[in-house]
């Protein structure tokens, strides 16, 4: 006689809400540097129709901030990745945000241990439990290791994001 076991594996829940993470580069030079998997970015999470993310400002309240999807002013639309889904709704998304705004204040802005990319990466892994593409973010870590041979213009052009609305205003 023959046993047959069947092992059931619980469904991951998904949500059916997606998420969205907008990559923009911020120099024309990626257009070379994307392919070679190099690159500038500066990313936003996508959500219920509006984008978040994350500048720097030298004021002690939040660096979250709101635009219209794709629309970063100041940089130039590369592509959306579905990074996951969510089943929380439009209040409970600004809810959270409203709770990451604290530890997310403009003047705690760090183009190597928190940019807008770490940000849109823990946003992406509270509301889907997916991390961001490494690729979007492999600038900071190989400053980490290079802290001290980055070109200066980096730690400018990376933090201000102009004529965008704080997520308190």
């Amino acid at each position: 006689m023959f046993c047959r076991m069947i092992l059931l594996h619980p469904k991951k829940k998904t949500g059916s809400v997606p998420v969205y993470l907008n990559v923009y580069d911020l120099t024309p030079m990626n257009g070379y540097a994307y392919w070679v998997g190099l690159g500038i970015y500066h990313s936003g999470v996508q959500v219920h129709g509006v984008e978040y993310g994350f500048g720097a400002h030298d004021h002690s309240t939040t660096g979250i901030f709101e635009v219209e999807p794709k629309q970063c002013p100041g940089f130039t639309f590369r592509k959306s990745i579905l990074i996951g889904r969510t089943d929380l709704g439009p209040k409970e998304v600004r809810s959270m945000m409203e709770k990451m705004a604290q530890e997310y204040s403009g003047n705690t802005y760090h183009l190597i241990t928190k940019n807008c990319n770490h940000f849109c990466n823990d946003v992406c892994l509270k509301l889907t439990g997916k991390a961001i593409p490494s690729w979007v973010n492999r600038l900071a870590r190989l400053g980490k290791k290079n802290y001290l041979h980055l070109p200066n213009f980096l730690f400018c052009i990376c933090a201000l994001v102009p004529g965008v609305r704080f997520l308190t205003e």
